[in-house]
């Protein structure tokens, strides 16, 4: 799913190049791109979709102390980190995509400072979460045996 979302958002992005605006120096003025609206707005869904998913493979890490961290065997540590590191992956991920997502909302037409590559970057995270929702379900389910 992450790696589909990932397509998904950089896809969003060359179709958000495809509409027309003008630039003058660090401000630009363009009009709302349909298509990349519905491709940001589905690549966010996968991402969630992704999240969710892999952490109910994963199960529950649960670790409440450092001390406890500490004695932890490597694998239920590394099992922590990873999950640790898909949360704040996933939500700079979501942002960008939504970020990206609303600047090509319909109402949104609007002149300001340069936006760019939003989805494009989303797009990638995606492809960054995929790895470490990988890592945390084989790190999760080596340390359960």
């Amino acid at each position: 799913m992450d790696i589909v979302g990932g397509i998904l958002g950089i896809e969003a992005e060359l179709e958000q190049n495809k509409v027309k605006h003008l630039r003058l120096w660090i401000f630009e003025c363009r009009e709302p791109s349909h298509a990349a609206f519905k491709l940001g707005l589905a690549a966010a869904g996968l991402l969630v979709a992704a999240h969710v998913v892999a952490n109910l493979l994963g199960g529950c890490s649960c670790i409440c102390s450092q001390e406890e961290l500490q004695k932890a065997p490597p694998s239920k540590q590394l099992s922590v980190a990873c999950l640790v590191f898909t949360w704040i992956i996933f939500g700079v991920g979501l942002a960008m995509l939504v970020i990206g997502t609303w600047s090509n909302h319909k109402s949104r037409a609007s002149c300001g400072f340069t936006h760019h590559h939003f989805l494009s970057i989303g797009g990638i995270v995606c492809f960054v979460h995929g790895l470490f929702c990988v890592a945390y379900y084989i790190s999760a389910t080596a340390s359960t045996y």
